[in-house]
């Protein structure tokens, strides 16, 4: 596909979304936004892509919004770039595929918050994360007053998003804010490595996963354990798991 803001290649049945605006840091625009929604509905699409890394250009994953762009916002004008903003991270936290984020370099605002909205977020030595609105005047507009408690709890969250401070990478590990941190030049290699050993799986169970995960996250307990519950016997209607089952059980046994 040809984009003017992004790049979108696929390895191995794994898709590579990469930020492609490293004059500006990979700040998101309205044309940037509307290219990721076109970019995320044809990873959706496309069944011979299993799962998605997205990760950034240059010296950033993504700097946040851009800020030459919101300076000129009314009140309308802002409504619609952070509904737009919300539908995008929400398509990325819906689609039925695994989603890396592969954090090279500066993650600040909306980079944060569509990190936050990835499965799993690995991120390099060296680079840098937070939500720093309040040094502007204003909060997170993409979810990130949301999200961001739900993964390292209101405290820290709060004092994040409060404070408007960066955080490195080693202290993004230390509160949960990140799964792995790599050095720089190992950070694909290792987004990738994972998208491999994800990609190996029944797709059928990666999408089942991945919706009772967020949806137990968004629930009561009860209701979340039924779904749950549904989830899981759904998939023995399927030929693949009883396959995997059944040589799981020959090898146990020598066969």
């Amino acid at each position: 596909m040809g984009f003017k803001n992004l790049v979108l290649e696929v390895k191995e049945g794994i898709g590579i979304l990469q930020i492609n605006r490293p004059q500006v840091l990979n700040a998101l625009n309205t044309e940037t936004l509307k290219e990721m929604e076109e970019a995320l509905l044809f990873v959706k699409e496309k069944e011979e892509i299993k799962a998605l890394i997205i990760t950034g250009s240059g010296r950033a994953f993504i700097a946040g919004a851009d800020i030459s762009e919101m300076v000129n916002f009314n009140p309308f004008q802002a409504k619609e770039f952070a509904e737009r903003g919300h539908r995008i991270l929400g398509m990325i936290e819906n689609l039925p595929k695994v989603v890396i984020a592969a954090i090279n370099g500066f993650a600040l605002g909306g980079g944060c918050e569509l990190a936050l909205a990835c499965d799993i977020r690995i991120m390099a030595e060296g680079a840098k994360i937070g939500q720093p609105e309040t040094n502007i005047g204003l909060i997170p507009g993409f979810g990130g007053c949301l999200r961001l408690p739900r993964v390292v709890g209101k405290g820290i969250a709060s004092e994040l998003i409060f404070t408007g401070e960066m955080i490195d990478a080693t202290e993004a590990l230390r509160i949960g804010l990140v799964n792995k941190v790599t050095p720089k030049d190992k950070l694909l290699d290792i987004s990738l490595e994972i998208a491999r050993k994800i990609t190996s799986k029944v797709p059928e169970t990666i999408a089942l996963g991945k919706r009772t995960i967020k949806t137990g996250l968004e629930t009561d307990l009860e209701t979340a354990k039924e779904i749950e519950i549904q989830s899981f016997s759904l998939l023995f209607s399927l030929s693949e798991p009883k396959e995997k089952m059944k040589a799981f059980l020959s090898r146990s046994k020598g066969g």
